[in-house]
């Protein structure tokens, strides 16, 4: 017996994952049944591990799987049969790991199989929201229409995640190069006017003392320093990666002043423009709102949605329990509200999402007129005490001698 992974969907529209043990795949598509799951997915353990394998570990760029879907959908559009589409494609493809993956796509839809169960087995390029919609544009008989959509959407995305983190990144950089000025003026100019106070045999000023004290310990332990900084950002970047750090680490991003802001209106771009391009390539609205959680970025937006999904399948609207979220603004779920009873709720995400797009790019700009005066104030402020401290004696010495 072999071992299959699968992804099914129950009949009140809830997602199922796991592994089931079956002769063949079509043994194991026939077990789900008979536990009323329909399969969407199955994949024996072996030819995962070997489509893995025979990837790679080369990342797929956004970028080059936006010109990928767009060329796509082109190439369909113009009436060209979707494997020699792919196979152009796939020998056209400048990534490595996008060029392998769909060479053993276009040897799989050649023997028949649906070009979104192709896709699914390489999960590292294709991930469940791209799976999705492929399969949604096949069921409609417009496969290059949602394509087109899908292209729209990933490079939106892209954008939309590089700004956010374009706003983050931009202080941490700051804050390195200031500690490195910071780190050569006690290394480098410090001890210099450690020397010329030795030979004046004045007392030295409290705050003048103070920075040479820290002076001598850099130089004597920066090793000890700097061991302690790296350990303590792979120890945070460890914790983040485990469930329980995600959860805590977002809960306090979300809340912080300034970032948080911005970190809430990013993820509300993303969880709304992901959930109307679904939605309007006719993917259900329970899988529709599994899949924006996962795609949302933020742990604690992510449980709202996944709470909301609960709901819904209760029979309850959408709106009802994404009104009692904290970090769901309020004009979002009567927006929503309207698209539900006027029954265009995917274009009225598309609205929300251009809204919070401008809102983040607002943000953007916002943090960073705020966050750029204050670093430069703290790196001179630190600076300034650092000469204030050396120059301390100096002006005491020229005193003493005009007093004399």
């Amino acid at each position: 017996m072999a071992k299959f992974s699968f992804e099914a969907k129950g009949a009140n529209g809830r997602g199922f994952r796991g592994e089931i043990e079956a002769a063949s795949e079509a043994e194991a598509r026939i077990k789900l049944r008979a536990q009323r799951l329909v399969p969407l997915r199955v994949v024996s353990k072996e030819a995962k591990a070997s489509v893995v394998k025979k990837v790679g570990l080369n990342k797929v760029r956004a970028k080059d799987l936006q010109i990928f879907t767009r060329q796509l959908a082109t190439l369909l559009g113009s009436g060209i049969p979707i494997i020699q589409s792919l196979d152009v494609l796939a020998r056209g493809a400048r990534s490595p790991g996008l060029a392998s993956a769909l060479m053993d796509v276009v040897a799989q839809v050649s023997k028949g199989k649906r070009l979104a169960e192709a896709l699914a087995d390489h999960p590292r390029v294709f991930d469940r929201f791209y799976v999705n919609m492929v399969r949604a544009g096949e069921e409609s008989g417009g496969l290059d229409l949602v394509l087109n959509r899908l292209a729209v959407y990933i490079e939106k995305s892209v954008k939309i995640a590089g700004k956010v983190k374009g706003a983050m990144l931009y202080p941490a950089i700051v804050m390195v190069v200031a500690s490195g000025v910071v780190a050569a003026i006690l290394v480098f100019v410090i001890p210099k006017f450690q020397d010329l106070f030795k030979n004046s045999g004045q007392e030295l000023p409290g705050l003048t003392r103070m920075v040479i004290a820290a002076s001598d310990f850099f130089v004597s332990y920066w090793y000890v320093i700097v061991g302690a900084i790296v350990g303590a950002v792979m120890m945070l970047v460890n914790y983040y990666r485990t469930d329980a750090g995600r959860a805590t680490c977002d809960a306090v991003m979300i809340d912080m002043p300034i970032l948080g802001d911005l970190v809430q209106k990013g993820a509300v771009a993303r969880f709304t423009r992901t959930l109307a391009t679904l939605l309007g390539s006719g993917v259900g609205i329970m899988e529709s709102i599994d899949i924006a959680s996962k795609v949302v970025g933020n742990h604690v937006v992510e449980q709202a949605l996944l709470r909301a999904r609960d709901s819904i399948s209760e029979g309850k609207s959408i709106v009802v329990p994404l009104s009692k979220e904290k970090y769901i603004p309020s004009m979002v779920t009567q927006m929503i509200g309207v698209g539900e009873q006027t029954g265009n709720l995917d274009q009225m995400l598309n609205k929300i999402a251009d809204f919070y797009e401008d809102e983040v790019d607002a943000a953007v700009g916002a943090m960073t007129s705020i966050i750029e005066p204050l670093l430069m104030v703290g790196l001179g402020g630190i600076i300034a005490v650092l000469v204030i401290a050396m120059y301390l004696p100096i002006f005491n010495l020229a005193g003493a001698a005009g007093a004399g």
